[in-house]
C-alpha cells in the first residue's frame, strides 16, 4: 500500500496531490511512530522514502503544514482514547477490574516465559485452564 500511495502521489504531481496529502500521510506517520515489538524494518524504511519523496514533490513549507496536522490530529485521538479509558474506569468499575485482572494475568504469565527463558531447568507453575470446563453444559 505504501508503494501504491507513493505512486500515486507521483502520478498526480505537485498541484494536485496537495488537497490528498493528509490521507497519504497518515498511514506513513502511523509506522513511523508505532512501537509495536514485531515491526518489520523494511515498512519503516518505505515509509521514510515515500515521505521524503512527497517532502521534494510538493515543497517544505506544504509537506510541514500537512505533517504537522496528521501528528496533531493522531496526538488528539490518543488523549481521547486515554480520557475515555479514564471515565470508563469510573463509570463501569466492573469492566475496569476485569481488565485490570487479565493485565495482571498477562504479566505474570510474561514473567514466568521470562524466566524459564533465562533459565531451562526452572519449570514455573503455569494455572491451568478451564475454558473447556466452563463451556461444557453437564456442570
Amino acid at each position: 500500500i505504501f508503494k501504491f500511495l507513493g505512486a500515486i502521489s507521483v502520478d498526480l504531481g505537485q498541484d494536485r496531490i496537495k488537497p490528498y496529502l493528509p490521507t497519504i500521510l497518515t498511514p506513513l506517520y502511523r509506522e513511523l511512530n508505532s512501537n509495536y515489538a514485531e515491526q518489520d524494518p523494511t515498512l519503516k524504511n518505505l515509509s521514510q522514502e515515500i515521505i521524503e519523496l512527497l517532502k521534494k514533490l510538493v515543497g517544505l513549507e506544504v509537506f510541514s503544514l500537512a505533517f504537522s496536522s496528521v501528528q496533531k490530529q493522531a496526538n488528539q485521538k490518543r488523549a481521547m482514547r486515554k480520557k475515555q479509558r479514564a471515565l470508563q474506569t469510573v463509570a463501569n468499575p466492573d469492566i475496569a477490574a476485569r481488565r485490570k485482572l487479565k493485565r495482571h494475568k498477562n504479566k505474570a504469565e510474561t514473567r514466568k516465559r521470562k524466566i524459564e527463558s533465562l533459565r531451562p531447568m526452572y519449570k514455573a507453575k503455569r494455572h491451568r485452564s478451564h475454558a473447556l470446563k466452563d463451556l461444557a453444559m453437564v456442570e
